[in-house]
């Protein structure tokens, strides 16, 4: 261990300081970046497949339409729509329910360990 007592009182300060930044990035600058990145993948990736899911439901929706005129034609005219939105309320329900399965399965598996 070095002994402080040789060195000044302006290079032990600024010691002091170099280690109190260095810490404080550490702790607190580090951690923001690596969620900040985390945030922008996740919103990124949530942006990209929303518009992928409109492509394929849009996609979907003109497919009953146009080459399945002639079952949905007259008084059917709105059921191609109707599956479409039934499609869109399945997905998100799944991934409503996908969103809290972590934190179920973690409820469960806490139950378990105290019962």
């Amino acid at each position: 261990m070095p002994n402080n007592a040789s060195k000044g009182l302006p290079t032990l300060a600024v010691e002091l300081k170099d280690m109190v930044v260095t810490y404080a990035k550490q702790e607190t600058i580090d951690p923001l970046r690596s969620l900040v990145r985390f945030v922008a993948l996740g919103v990124g990736g949530s942006i990209l497949l929303s518009l992928g899911l409109s492509i394929l439901v849009l996609g979907g929706l003109r497919y009953l339409q146009m080459e399945q005129a002639d079952t949905f034609d007259g008084d059917w005219s709105w059921s191609p729509y109707a599956i479409a939105g039934v499609f869109c309320v399945l997905v998100c329900a799944f991934s409503a329910r996908a969103i809290g399965a972590a934190k179920r399965r973690d409820e469960r598996a806490k139950r378990s360990r105290k019962g």
